[in-house]
């Protein structure tokens, strides 16, 4: 008897291999979706009839991706009443409404899509072809993994650039908007002109390495220590975006890097637990900045490449209105899309984001996270800045240099801390925090606290 239960649980363990094996086979092979982008008509025919013999709706994002590169109008009409007919859905109206109705379904990718990515996007940049493999582990959707229309740096980040002192500065307005820090006493200034150029800036100031990422798209500026322990890395410009925020890549293993986050999603480093420090750093007025900072240096326009740095011409037209360039999966209507919101980077579990026109009519806001009381400042000129509070509570501004707490207690407000001018060794120190549009926030962190 037991001879016989054997010998049946060995053919049922067959047949399941079997049809599992049958299943596998009958998944489209990539080059059929590749093929999608064929230049001979009667390849794109065929190729679309295989696809929909064996269609699984995990197959969508190949199709979307296709039909971005497609070159003939005929052909993207057809793929879009496919995907209508395979999917049994007549919503999207466009390729950005088709990826937000994928991306909020529950679906399988192909098993060899990373491999498609690859072989897709390597036909753009060879160099593309290094940050997808079956073989590599990722922490996001890979269907949510966009090209940004540039090659790998395409966008050149700026290494350590040239500056000048402040009053030689002669190109600058005092309404400029520029993103400024400190480090070991030594100041510096990023004008925002120059930087939507670039968008990522690797210099050192006063001994501190940085990497300065401002993501136009999403209205970021994030400056990260380029040190984990004792390891360097090497950031540049992948040419990708996740949620409409931009992708960094490291030199040394090609893995992508999540500029919101700090840490590696997609390639060898996923799962090595490593994350970016985030450093301060504040956007405000070229006037309100030097004024703080009179020996602050500031990047020159001779940057080594010819653009037009005149103050709003980069993205001229995507920051004059609130439509995104790239969707993502879900929107909060609370604030615009554009609306700023200063972010906080106290908790990654519990992210907050507070409305920057909220901050402008409270100026000296006081916030319990967890365990941490801390205080938001706004100055006059409208940047903000976020320290400890110590359980202290503060009730006015003092020449805009200074705060005073309910006791009588005065705080310089410096860059890396308060320091009570009463009690010299008393400092409240500096939280990690920056600006980012609503939308792009919201994006990364869906189940972020807001105040407004």
């Amino acid at each position: 008897m037991n001879k016989c239960i054997q010998i049946v649980s060995l053919c049922l363990l067959q047949a399941l291999a079997t049809a599992s094996f049958a299943c596998a086979q009958s998944r489209t092979p990539i080059a059929t979706f590749l093929n999608l982008t064929a230049r001979d008509a009667s390849v794109r025919i065929s190729a679309l009839g295989e696809i929909e013999t064996n269609w699984d709706v995990g197959e969508t994002a190949m199709i979307l991706e296709s039909l971005r590169f497609s070159r003939d109008a005929r052909t993207r009409a057809t793929l879009r009443e496919f995907l209508t007919r395979q999917t049994g859905t007549d919503e999207p109206k466009d390729l950005q409404a088709w990826y937000r109705w994928l991306w909020n379904q529950n679906v399988k990718l192909h098993p060899d899509y990373a491999e498609f990515k690859q072989k897709l996007y390597s036909r753009i940049d060879p160099s593309f072809a290094e940050y997808f493999s079956n073989d590599y582990d990722a922490s996001i959707r890979l269907d949510e993994v966009r090209w940004g229309g540039v090659r790998r740096d395409g966008i050149p980040p700026l290494k350590n650039p040239e500056t000048v002192p402040a009053d030689q500065a002669n190109y600058l307005a005092d309404s400029d908007i520029v993103f400024g820090v400190e480090f070991g006493g030594e100041a510096r200034a990023y004008p925002k002109r120059i930087l939507a150029w670039h968008e990522m800036v690797k210099d050192v100031v006063g001994g501190q390495s940085i990497n300065g990422v401002y993501c136009t798209l999403c209205g970021s500026m994030i400056v990260y220590d380029t040190k984990i322990g004792d390891k360097h890395f090497e950031l540049g410009t992948s040419g990708f975006l996740y949620r409409s925020n931009k992708l960094m890549y490291d030199h040394e293993t090609k893995s992508m890097w999540s500029t919101i986050s700090g840490s590696p999603v997609i390639g060898p480093l996923v799962g090595e637990d490593l994350t970016l420090k985030p450093l301060y750093v504040v956007t405000t007025t070229w006037g309100e900045w030097k004024l703080r900072h009179p020996n602050t240096d500031v990047l020159t326009l001779n940057t080594g490449h010819r653009r037009d740095y005149g103050e709003g011409v980069a993205y001229r037209k995507y920051f004059a209105t609130d439509r995104l360039m790239f969707t993502v999966p879900k929107l909060d209507r609370r604030l615009k899309n554009k609306d700023s919101v200063f972010t906080l980077r106290i908790d990654e579990e519990k992210p907050i984001a507070i409305s920057v026109d909220f901050l402008r009519s409270n100026t000296i806001y006081h916030h319990k996270a967890e365990n941490l009381e801390l205080v938001v400042l706004t100055d006059s000129g409208g940047a903000n800045r976020a320290y400890e509070s110590g359980g202290l509570r503060f009730k006015l501004w003092i020449d805009d240099r200074a705060i005073e707490t309910t006791d009588g207690e005065q705080f310089a407000v410096t860059e890396d801390a308060l320091v009570s001018r009463q009690k010299k060794k008393r400092t409240l120190k500096r939280l990690p925090a920056h600006r980012a549009f609503w939308f792009g926030w919201y994006a990364a962190h869906p189940d972020t606290e807001l105040i407004k």
